[in-house]
């Protein structure tokens, strides 16, 4: 039975024991944790979850602009992930864990210069986070993010692209079924031509709702990941229904609809065998 999760940020400033009690209840093994490195202590947050029999499996980091072609910019955002990869060697996890989520800064959708130019510092950053990783013996994944929230690295071609131009052995892809529906013709084929470099799974169904509210052909995703040897865990990213997506506070009792969005999706992925 494959382990499944949550990212922790879709509860908003919620705090983390609250988070994790939510967690368990909805029947998840485990969270891809929010990467607030000024607002929570690694330390007492690795001894929470596991208080609540949770495993740290990722970090989804905050928004850091690592391709922008003003260098301040770009620095600033690289500093930000190596504190994050000390942050995250300090949650008390096991050896080479937890993996560590990359991507450019969210709802930036054009270059603010040349494309090719910003192409070319998102793999050198890329690189330069991947070296710091290495060091530390943890390993990246870059999420695929979709057209509306980033101009670079929409599908899992353009992932393995990077994954070849970037040449780091510690360096995945991160695939999320939401942005799939988007991006892909086929996503189950897509995961099967990222094969090997699918390092990490997100789930949410088409809306972004609950596995099993949507069009998503999960059953074909989820045998995809079979088919290329996945054995990580999934991750469940929906947000609660409501107006702006970047916004995961929908108002009043939004937790609690997360909370229900997160069982009925642990029980659809059980029942495709997961």
């Amino acid at each position: 039975m494959r382990r499944l999760g949550c990212c922790t940020w879709i509860f908003g400033g919620e705090d983390l024991p609250a988070i994790a009690a939510r967690v368990r209840r909805a029947g998840l093994d485990g969270v891809e944790l929010h990467g607030d490195i000024d607002g929570i202590d690694p330390a007492e947050a690795g001894r929470i979850l596991a208080g609540h029999g949770l495993t740290i499996f990722s970090i989804t980091p905050a928004d850091a602009d690592i391709s922008h072609p003003d260098r301040a910019t770009r620095e600033a955002a690289i500093t930000y992930y190596q504190r994050l990869i000390e942050w995250a060697q300090r949650l008390g996890q096991a050896e080479g864990a937890p993996l560590i989520s990359c991507h450019g800064l969210v709802q930036r959708i054009r270059p603010v210069g040349d494309q090719a130019e910003e192409d070319r510092l998102l793999i050198d950053s890329t690189r330069r986070i991947c070296a710091a990783a290495e060091q530390a013996g943890l390993s990246v994944v870059f999420e695929i993010l979709n057209r509306y929230e980033s101009h670079q690295i929409r599908s899992v071609d353009e992932g393995l692209a990077l994954i070849e131009a970037v040449s780091a052995p510690n360096l995945r892809l991160l695939p999320d079924a939401y942005h799939m529906n988007i991006e892909e013709a086929d996503p189950a084929v897509a995961l099967r031509r990222g094969g090997r470099h699918i390092g990490l799974y997100h789930a949410a169904d088409s809306n972004r709702g609950a596995i099993g509210d949507g069009h998503t052909d999960f059953a074909a995703q989820i045998g995809a990941l079979d088919e290329i040897g996945y054995g990580g865990p999934i991750i469940i990213e929906p947000a609660a229904p409501g107006p702006d997506p970047f916004n995961t506070d929908k108002g009043p009792g939004y937790r609690d609809m997360l909370e229900d969005i997160l069982a009925r999706s642990v029980r659809a992925l059980r029942a495709l065998g997961s």
